[in-house]
Formats: C-alpha cells, structure tokens, sequence
C-alpha cells in the first residue's frame, strides 16, 4: 500500500494548544521519517565523526555503573543485588547524552532511516552506507572510551575491575541468550527513538529514555555500542580476548537490529498505514455531549 509522507504544515497560531495534543501515530512517523532524511543526507566524514562521539559516550552507562558497584561493594566481596539495582540507575547516562546530543547510535538507526525506506524505497543504499559508517566509527569509539578507562590510570583500580567485570558478564553468556537478549534491546531502544519523537519536552525526552534505558540495564539485555566499552576494557586489561568480544558483537548487532527493524519499524509502519491510522478521522462528539456543549459555550 502506498504511503506518502504529509508535507510540511506551518505552525499554528495557538502554538501551546498545540504543545498539549497528544501526538497522532502518523505525526510520529513523519517526525521519525524527517529525522531520517536529516540524517541520511548528512556527509560519510559528518557521520563517522557523530558515530565516533556516539560510541565515546555511551561510556557513561559502564562508567556510571562501575563507579557506583565499586563505591557500594566491600573490597573482597561480591556486589550485592541491591548494589547492582542501584547501580543499573546510572545505566541510562549514555543514552540520554547521546540521543539528546544527536550523536549517531547504530541501534537508533534501526528506526529512523528503515522507517523513511518503508515509503521510499529508494533511500536503501543510503540507509546501508549510514549503517555502515555509524556501527564501525561507535565500535571505534568504545574503543577509545576503554583506553582511557582501563589504561590511563584516570579510574581508581576498582573502578576498572567493575568495569572489565561488566564486560566479561555480557561475554560468558550463552549464543542464543545474547542474541534474544539483543533482540529485547534493539526493540526497547527503538522504541525509545520513537517515542521520543513524539515527545514535546527535553524533560519528557529525559524521562522516556531514562525509564527504558533503565529496563535494558537492569535485564542485562545485549546493547551493540553499550556494551562494547565494558568488554573492550576487559579484553585491553587482558581479561578477555579480542576474538570473543568480535564474537559477542555480531550476536549483539543482529539481535538489535531484528529488535529495532522487526518489532518497531515494522508495526509502528503498520499501525500508521496498514493500520489505517493515516486515514483515520475522530468522531465527533455527540451533540448533547459535555464536550460539545463546553466548544459551543
């Protein structure tokens, strides 16, 4: 079913009317798809350098949550799971600055451009170079979060020890455990882009990413680019081998990307069009109504 993009509206008059009206699927969507075009028609080196800031700061999930368990747990000791609780609240950091800051995250790129080639077939190549520009250069800059976290010496030794053991967790996981496990991810972080497309406020913004971030977190569920910072620092420390962070990453990489495509971009797409959202009309309110009289009023 053909499916066509609604122009630009101007503004209404009554702009904080506006700002108190919940948002429609279809107005979503098209935020969703106009976001995509911005991104799409950004330069490779545009992108490579966003993706590589993407991937330095998502480093703030691992950090925050290594500083806390290494505060919070007795040298000597196992974290405990009310340490590990409160530590999975500092989990949301990296999103929050990331998506907030605009930074490229490969797994937001798995609404964003799919949804725009959903109606416009002709953006997929363009949807392919994004992605393979944006995963390489956030991979890269986990890298760089890990040497200057496991090798410069600008966390305390426990803190690094928290932070290797973060990564050797997410390692030590079955196959199949990290793939479903990313699947669950790449869908919640999706579904983070797409709500926050819909949002009216930094702070609605803030809150939306916070609350879901945090589920990934405190599931433990397989994140590409969150991640990899705490297994990097793991393999640079010499706790764990290269071969099986690459190993864990294409787990993690298709399991987000059948999360954030499948269960997102494909039934937000369906719910606006094939779900007839774009068509549809409100009823109007029966004239007798308490709604009707209060307009005519």
């Amino acid at each position: 079913m053909p499916y066509r993009l609604r122009p630009r509206q101007p503004a209404p008059k009554n702009e904080a009317q506006k700002n108190l009206e919940r948002p429609s699927a279809q107005d979503i969507y098209e935020q969703v798809a106009n976001n995509a075009r911005q991104e799409l028609g950004r330069s490779s080196v545009a992108l490579a350098i966003s993706g590589l800031a993407g991937g330095i700061f998502m480093g703030l999930s691992g950090l925050g949550n290594a500083i806390a368990i290494a505060l919070l747990t007795a040298p000597g000791t196992e974290p405990t799971n009310t340490t590990l609780f409160i530590a999975k609240m500092f989990y949301p950091l990296g999103f929050i600055v990331v998506i907030l800051g605009r930074s490229q995250l490969f797994t937001e790129n798995t609404l964003y451009p799919v949804a725009l080639v959903l109606s416009e077939k002709k953006h997929l190549w363009k949807t392919l170079r994004l992605w393979g520009i944006v995963l390489p250069a956030n991979v890269l800059g986990a890298l760089a979060f890990a040497a200057i976290a496991g090798l410069t010496g600008a966390l305390h030794p426990n803190m690094v020890h928290a932070l290797s053991q973060l990564g050797l967790e997410a390692l030590h996981h079955p196959t199949a455990t990290i793939f479903w496990s990313g699947v669950m991810g790449g869908w919640i972080i999706a579904t983070v882009a797409w709500l926050v497309s819909g949002s009216h406020s930094i702070t609605g913004s803030v809150m939306i990413i916070w609350m879901l971030a945090f589920v990934v977190g405190l599931g433990n569920f397989a994140h590409c680019i969150a991640a990899s910072g705490e297994i990097l620092t793991a393999v640079l420390v010499g706790q764990a081998s290269l071969t099986s962070f690459l190993h864990w990453l294409w787990l993690a990489v298709a399991g987000n990307i059948c999360g954030g495509v499948g269960m997102v971009t494909l039934l937000e797409y369906g719910q606006v069009v094939y779900g007839g959202d774009a068509e549809a009309e409100a009823l109007p309110p029966e004239p007798d109504s308490p709604i009707s009289v209060t307009k005519q009023s």
